[in-house]
């Protein structure tokens, strides 16, 4: 599965699921830089029941998505699947060494072309996501 649009609760938030870093180019070559800001919130592969082996992403997605329930502008946010433990934790790994992302540890949060960036434990504390969201 590429690129999979995702229901939520909330209107202004346009969810996206992306699996695998090839999906994650493709996705990026087709960003609107005029469109409504775009955030990616990258976490480790999920099992059949949903779960993360990640389990710090385990911990910080129902708080990722608790404040995204509560954002009232227009935004699009990406879950983007890093793969598993094993690929993810090659110092290889297209994640870690890609110069749109440096990802160092997941979860991260990453405004697209802008500086704010949560990492690990950050994606864990509501008032630093909702920080993210404020206007500059």
């Amino acid at each position: 599965m590429a690129v999979e649009p995702t229901t939520t609760a909330n209107a202004d938030v346009e969810y996206v699921q992306i699996e695998g870093f090839d999906n994650f180019s493709k996705y990026c070559a087709n960003l609107n830089s005029t469109g409504p800001p775009t955030y990616f919130y990258f976490s480790g592969k999920k099992d059949d029941n949903g779960h993360s082996w990640c389990p710090d992403c385990v911990q910080a997605e129902p708080v990722v998505k608790n404040v995204l329930n509560g954002i009232h502008k227009h935004v699009v946010f990406v879950f983007v699947d890093v793969g598993d433990r094993e690929y993810w934790k090659n110092p290889q790994c297209p994640f870690r060494t890609d110069t749109r992302t440096k990802l160092m540890v997941i979860p991260t949060i990453i405004k697209w072309n802008g500086v704010q960036r949560l990492e690990g434990s950050q994606c864990n504390k509501a008032q630093l996501i909702e920080m993210m969201f404020e206007d500059e």
